[in-house]
């Protein structure tokens, strides 16, 4: 695997110019939580600007699974011939009653290789633990996170085969302050998009793509959110969300425990054999 990348990279002669840059994934993409006038900005035009790129194909959109950036978003990105490209999906899937290790890997793979032989230089993350930002019952805060643990070994996997570079958001600097997250502690805020951007910047910079730019972490032209809105999202949308969605977690964690108090009850006793 390491003489794979070693090839791959020393094709690339000095720091690859951008552009277009292209951005798959889920509403994270779609820049949800950093509110402007008009809709979402996000990570992607920052990180654009960095790159220097002159176009942006931001395919994402809110609710993205992989089977969904696999099938619409893939052949829209790859439309624009891009030098550079984000995937950053998969928490969605974690979050589904049919979560599938193996399709979700096999899929991935096939985005990233279509990407990659394309000549797109790809960068993907490892995602962090939801657990501590947002907070979950004790059974359901522990099946996401077995959960998202299968997903970071399939995204270091692929971005290893492919010579990906991934970011690590358990790394990121003030991943777990409350100042990095928007209202619903789902999606970052503005903070939180710059922070993503300025390590996505950095680690493409690191995998061979020229970065003339910088992200700037002052925030400006944000819209704020106030102790009202927090209190308006949790009774309008924060727990019709942890309804539905959690139910699929429940559902799984029920099988877990009954997996479990099954084994215990059908495991031999130490020293009930015959005598």
């Amino acid at each position: 695997m390491i003489v794979v990348q070693e090839a791959i990279l020393a094709d690339r002669a000095g720091p690859r110019r951008v552009r277009a840059l292209a951005v798959l994934g889920d509403s994270v993409g779609a820049g949800m939580g950093d509110p402007v006038a008009g809709g979402w900005r996000g990570f992607a035009p920052l990180l654009a600007e960095a790159l220097g790129a002159a176009e942006l194909a931001n395919v994402s959109s809110s609710g993205a699974r992989v089977a969904d950036v696999h099938s619409t978003q893939l052949p829209a990105a790859l439309r624009a011939a891009p030098e550079a490209a984000v995937v950053l999906v998969g928490m969605n899937d974690t979050m589904r009653y049919d979560f599938d290790p193996l399709r979700l890997r096999r899929l991935l793979t096939e985005v990233v290789r279509a990407l990659t032989a394309a000549g797109t230089i790809v960068v993907t993350i490892r995602y962090h633990d939801h657990g501590r930002v947002f907070r979950l019952p004790g059974p359901l805060r522990a099946a996401l996170a077995r959960r998202i643990d299968a997903l970071n070994r399939i995204l270091e996997e692929v971005a290893e085969e492919h010579a990906a570079g991934i970011v690590d958001l358990d790394r990121l600097p003030g991943v777990y302050h409350p100042t990095t997250w928007s209202v619903d502690r789902l999606h970052p805020s503005e903070l939180g998009h710059r922070l993503l951007a300025a390590s996505l910047a950095e680690e493409f910079q690191a995998v061979g793509v020229a970065v003339p730019g910088e992200v700037s972490l002052a925030a400006s032209g944000g819209i704020r959110t106030s102790g009202f809105d927090h209190l308006r999202w949790l009774v309008g949308k924060g727990l019709p969300w942890l309804l539905v969605r959690g139910h699929y977690l429940v559902r799984y964690c029920l099988r877990v425990l009954l997996r479990a108090a099954l084994q215990r009850f059908t495991a031999p006793r130490s020293g009930s054999g015959p005598a």
